[in-house]
C-alpha cells in the first residue's frame, strides 16, 4: 500500500500498518518527511495536549468535533503520550497542557518516526512527484515525474492542505471545501487602540458578528449574522488585536469572516467577571475614596492596563483630567459600556505567524471514521488535515493528525 504525504499523519498511519504486517511505502514530495514536525512549536513540537478527557478534548476543534470524539474513543491523547514514552521519546507537560520531548527538540519527535519506520521496513521515498492517480481494477495507479508507475490496492492521502492532494481527492469524487485561514489575529483600525501594541487584558468575552455567506458548505442558504463569542486573554498589536479571545473567535468564524473579506464587528468585555451594576457601585466607591484624584490616574477597573483605561475615559466623552468629585455620572455611564460593550470594526486579517492551520479540505460525511476509509472511492484512506478538520494550537492539530493515520493505517492492514 502507498502512503501520499510523509507528514505526522502519513508515518504514523504508515507505521501502524506495518506494525500488523502490511507493506508499506511512503512519498513525500519535498527533499525531507516531517517539515511540519520539525517547525512546530517554534522548533519544539508540541505533541499533544494533556487533556485526557475525549469529550473537552473535542472542544478545541472548531470543526470535525463531532467526527473525531469518534475517533478518540480509540486513540487519544493518552495514547499518544503512551506511545512515544514507549519509544525512547521522554515527554513533559507544561502549565497550559501541551506537551513537548524533554529535548525541547523537534527533531527528538521526527527522528522517533523515523527510526521506527525504518526498523518496520516501511519505504520512503522523498523528493518524488505524483503527476497522476487514477482508481483502477484492484486498486490504485500513480504516475511519477520520474516515469515510474506505481500500483497500491489501498491507498493513504495524507497531504495536508497541498493542493494538489485536494485535487487527488476531488479527481476520486470527493467534495473539497476549500482552504481558508483558520487562526489569525483581526485587523481594527480605531483611535481607541492607536499606538497601544502590547498592551494585554487578561481576561476578556470577545463576540464576534459576521454575514453568513449566501450559500454555506453544504449548498444551503443560510443568511444572517453569525454570532461566536469566547474568552480569554486579548492583545492589543500593532495591526489591532489578538490573543487567545481574538484566535478563537477567529477559528470559530473563519469561513465566514473569508466569504465576508474579512470585514465584521467585534464587541469587547473587558470585565466579564462584573456586571454593569457593580462596575457602576465600584466607580461610586472610587468617587468617595478618591474626590480630588482624577478619573484617568485612578481606575474602577483595575484589570484594564493605565494607558487603554486612559483611552476609554476620553471615548466615553470624560477628560481624563477631571476630578472623581466633578466626574459627570452620563460620561460614567458611557464608560461603563465602553468597558462591557466596546464595539470594533474589523477590517482586516492581520498577519500571524500560526496561519498554517487552515479549515476546509475533503467533507467529513465522506469519509466513515471508524476505519477512515473513503465513502466515495473504496480503497481509498485519508487522515490528518486533508480533512475538514482543524483545532486550536496547543497540541490539538497534530492529535488529530496521530489519531486519524492511527485508525486509517490499522484499517488498511486488515
Amino acid at each position: 500500500m502507498v502512503v501520499l504525504g510523509g507528514g505526522a499523519a502519513g508515518f504514523f498511519a504508515a507505521i501502524r500498518a506495518a506494525e500488523l504486517g502490511a507493506s508499506v511505502t511512503i512519498l513525500e514530495a519535498a527533499a525531507r518527511p516531517l517539515q511540519k514536525v520539525l517547525v512546530s512549536g517554534g522548533g519544539r513540537c508540541n505533541v499533544t495536549h494533556a487533556l485526557f478527557d475525549p469529550a473537552r478534548f473535542v472542544e478545541h476543534y472548531p470543526r470535525g468535533a463531532k467526527e473525531l470524539r469518534q475517533a478518540f474513543a480509540r486513540f487519544q491523547a493518552k495514547d499518544t503520550v503512551a506511545w512515544f514514552e514507549a519509544r525512547g521519546v521522554a515527554l513533559k507537560t507544561e502549565d497550559d497542557g501541551r506537551v513537548f520531548p524533554v529535548t525541547d527538540d523537534a527533531h527528538t519527535v521526527a527522528d522517533c518516526l523515523l527510526r521506527e519506520a525504518e526498523r518496520l521496513g516501511v519505504g520512503l521515498r522523498s523528493g518524488v512527484r505524483v503527476e497522476g492517480l487514477e482508481r483502477v481494477e484492484g486498486g490504485f495507479r500513480l504516475r511519477l515525474r520520474s516515469g515510474d508507475i506505481l500500483a497500491s490496492d489501498r491507498l493513504l492521502l495524507a497531504t495536508g492542505s497541498n493542493p494538489q492532494g485536494l485535487a487527488f481527492a476531488a479527481q476520486l469524487g470527493h467534495t473539497v471545501e476549500a482552504p481558508v485561514p483558520a487562526l489569525f489575529s483581526l485587523r481594527v483600525e480605531d483611535r481607541r487602540i492607536e499606538g497601544l501594541a502590547g498592551i494585554a487584558v487578561a481576561d476578556v468575552r470577545a463576540t464576534l458578528e459576521v454575514a453568513k455567506p449566501a450559500k454555506d458548505a453544504e449548498g444551503a442558504k443560510p443568511g444572517g449574522m453569525l454570532r461566536v463569542t469566547k474568552s480569554g486573554a486579548l492583545l492589543v498589536t500593532h495591526q489591532g488585536f489578538s490573543a487567545h479571545a481574538i484566535l478563537r473567535v477567529s477559528s470559530w468564524a473563519a469561513r465566514e469572516l473569508a466569504a465576508a473579506g474579512y470585514r465584521a464587528r467585534l464587541t469587547l468585555d473587558l470585565v466579564p467577571a462584573l456586571d454593569d451594576a457593580a462596575l457602576r457601585a465600584a466607580a461610586e466607591v472610587v468617587r468617595r475614596e478618591h474626590p480630588k484624584g482624577t478619573v484617568g490616574a485612578h481606575a474602577f477597573a483595575p484589570a484594564v492596563p493605565r494607558r487603554l483605561w486612559e483611552r476609554l475615559v476620553a471615548a466615553a466623552g470624560i477628560d481624563p483630567a477631571t476630578r472623581w468629585a466633578e466626574a459627570p455620572r452620563k460620561g460614567l455611564d458611557a464608560l461603563v459600556g465602553e468597558l462591557k460593550r466596546g464595539l470594533y470594526e474589523v477590517v482586516g486579517k492581520g498577519d500571524f505567524r500560526e496561519e498554517i492551520v487552515t479549515c476546509g479540505g475533503v467533507r467529513r460525511k465522506e469519509v466513515d471514521w471508524a476505519t477512515m476509509e473513503s465513502r466515495v472511492c473504496p480503497g481509498l484512506h485519508l487522515a490528518g488535515e486533508v480533512l475538514d478538520v482543524d483545532g486550536l494550537t496547543g497540541g490539538f492539530n497534530f492529535q488529530n493528525a496521530w489519531t486519524t493515520g492511527w485508525i486509517a493505517g490499522t484499517a488498511m492492514a486488515q
